[in-house]
This record gives structure tokens, sequence and C-alpha cells, in this order.
């Protein structure tokens, strides 16, 4: 997808469901809050979260809002390919963090288990959040 558009994230925030997301663990919220890319290890390891990629999952193909804290096996859904836009969520967080372009599809994630995996278009309190719109 070269022609994907990233959603601000007050429209993530006001409707969370309509995107596919991810959730970082806590200790890459810092990196991912000054503008980072989002490296593999923030999402494979304890307290980050992949889709499982089982058509069968009955859960929500996104995982973002406060269920995803807690409950396994909520981020069902199709696997997601390099160049798509994703949501970043964070564990222990309610609100998305960081919209991005994923580098790398989350199967490969899952296997590579190392390197870049979003290049981040938009974080909390960077220029676009604090773009005053009066």
């Amino acid at each position: 997808m070269t022609d994907a558009l990233l959603p601000h994230l007050k429209l993530v925030h006001r409707f969370p469901h309509c995107f596919p997301s991810i959730r970082i663990d806590r200790g890459a919220i810092r990196f991912v809050l000054s503008g980072a890319t989002l490296m593999a290890p923030g999402l494979t390891s304890t307290g980050g979260r992949l889709p499982s990629g089982d058509a069968e999952d009955k859960g929500p193909e996104t995982g973002y809002g406060p269920a995803n804290d807690g409950v396994e096996g909520w981020y069902g859904g199709r696997e997601l390919e390099a160049g798509e836009p994703v949501v970043i969520c964070a564990e222990g967080k309610v609100e998305a963090c960081a919209v991005g372009l994923l580098s790398m599809g989350t199967k490969e994630v899952k296997e590579k288990g190392k390197g870049p995996v979003v290049e981040e278009g938009h974080y909390l309190g960077d220029g676009l959040w604090n773009l005053s719109t009066d």
C-alpha cells in the first residue's frame, strides 16, 4: 500500500474499533512518544500484542481499548501486511499513543523477533497533535 492514509489520533480516540491495532509493552512507550521507530521487541515481549492471524478467533479484529489489558486472545483477526496503517496502543493505557505504517508484516515480526516494525507517522504530543484548530 503506497497510498495509505494515516488517521489523526483524535479520530482514532473517537472511533477506536475502526482501525487495526497492535500493542507495545510498557518499556517501549517512552521511545514511541519521542518519535522513535517501533522495534519488534516492544511487540513480541510479554506486554506486547500482535494479531493472532487465526481466522477462527471470534474477538474483534482490533485490540484497542480498555479490554485489551488482561484479556488473552483479544487480538484476533488477520495478519497485517507491510505498508498497512496501524494504530499503536500501549500496555496499561486506554487510548492509542501513535499511528504509523508497518515496515514489515505482523507474521514476519513474529518469525524474526527483531528489526524495525512501524515507521511512525503521528504520536501523542507531536506537532500534529498540538496543532491548533482555532
